[in-house]
């Protein structure tokens, strides 16, 4: 018999409650009891950043967090970004500059990209490859990806003048 708590969450603009264990990690939270697949179970030790999101507007992996420390958190996954038909400028970017190949890694790095460019509207390349340190990919060499993350820097420079 296993005891369960109530986590209340705002997950991608939308109020939710969960009964959780005690010891389940958000990303299993957001996975398994949400549905919200694109956020990706990848290393589960932290180290490759797969599991990416947006904790109160933090970027965080969300393998290091258990659902009940998110409670009454806002937390934004992948799929809150943007829609197929309308999607967020880094997705965009990502799409127009090969910023994926096998796409396993995409939704981590362009949680993280966003988060960068928050802090740091304007990054170099070398602050772009510092701020993705966190999160691993094993097809594109990073190269695209980077340039990804800069395109979608001056196209949100440019809404912002």
């Amino acid at each position: 018999m296993s005891s369960t708590v109530t986590v209340r969450l705002n997950v991608n603009g939308v109020e939710r409650a969960l009964d959780v264990e005690p010891r389940l990690l958000l990303v299993h939270a957001l996975r398994d009891q949400l549905g919200l697949t694109g956020t990706h179970v990848g290393c589960d030790t932290s180290n490759c950043g797969a599991c990416t999101v947006h904790l109160n507007g933090e970027s965080v992996k969300s393998c290091t967090v258990l659902a009940v420390q998110a409670d009454g958190a806002e937390v934004t996954t992948i799929e809150g970004l943007g829609t197929e038909d309308n999607l967020h400028p880094m997705q965009e970017a990502f799409w127009n500059n090969h910023g994926l190949q096998c796409g396993f890694c995409t939704p981590g790095m362009i949680m993280s990209a966003v988060a960068l460019l928050a802090d740091s509207p304007d990054p170099t390349e070398a602050e772009v490859r510092q701020g993705l340190e966190g999160n691993l990919c094993r097809c594109t060499g990073y190269h695209n990806i980077v340039k990804s993350v800069l395109d979608a820097a001056g196209k949100l420079g440019e809404v912002a003048a």
